[in-house]
C-alpha cells in the first residue's frame, strides 16, 4: 500500500525521486496524463524504506538495476497538481542514482517504455534547459548547478 492519502480535500504523499546525470543532463520523464517533465520515482510502500522504493521504481519505470550513489534532499512540497487538481503536501527523498553498471545513458536523446497502463517518455534534458521547461520539482531548476562536479562524474564512471 503506498503512503499516500487524501484526507480535507488534499493529498498526502511519502515519495521518491531518482537523480539520473549523464554529461550535463538530467534524465527526465513525462506520460500521457502530464504536460510537465519529472523525474523517475514514484510513492514509497508502507514498511518500505526509501532507498528500496527508489530501488524498485527506477527497476520499474526504467526496466534496469541502477545504484544509489547518496542521498541528496529531503524536499516538503505543497502545491496544486496540475491534472488531477487536488492541492498536496508532499515529502520527497531524492537519491543521486549511479548509472555506471546500466545501459540508460546509451539508449538516446529520447527513448520510450511502458509500464503497465502508462507510456513513459523520457528525455536527457541540459541543466540550462531546465530554467525553461515546464519541470516540477522547480527548486531543481537551480539546485542542479549547486552540485559538486564529483557527483556528474560518479554517475558516468565506466
Amino acid at each position: 500500500m503506498d503512503i499516500s492519502y487524501i484526507e480535507d480535500g488534499g493529498k498526502f504523499n511519502l515519495r521518491v525521486c531518482a537523480l539520473i546525470i549523464s554529461e550535463g543532463r538530467l534524465l527526465a520523464m513525462h506520460d500521457e496524463r502530464s504536460p510537465y517533465y519529472y523525474l523517475p520515482g514514484g510513492r514509497v510502500k508502507l514498511f518500505e524504506t526509501a532507498e528500496e522504493a527508489v530501488l524498485r521504481e527506477v527497476r520499474e519505470e526504467l526496466l534496469c538495476g541502477a545504484a544509489i550513489a547518496r542521498p541528496l534532499w529531503l524536499c516538503q512540497s505543497f502545491f496544486n497538481e496540475d491534472v488531477d487538481k487536488l492541492d498536496y503536501h508532499e515529502l520527497c527523498v531524492y537519491f543521486l542514482m549511479d548509472i555506471s553498471g546500466t545501459d540508460i545513458a546509451s539508449r538516446g536523446d529520447k527513448f520510450t517504455l511502458f509500464e503497465g497502463r502508462h507510456t513513459h517518455e523520457f528525455e536527457w534534458l541540459p541543466f540550462e534547459r531546465l530554467r525553461e521547461e515546464y519541470f516540477y520539482p522547480v527548486f531543481l531548476k537551480e539546485k542542479i548547478f549547486d552540485l559538486p562536479e564529483t557527483f556528474t562524474l560518479m554517475t558516468e564512471r565506466e
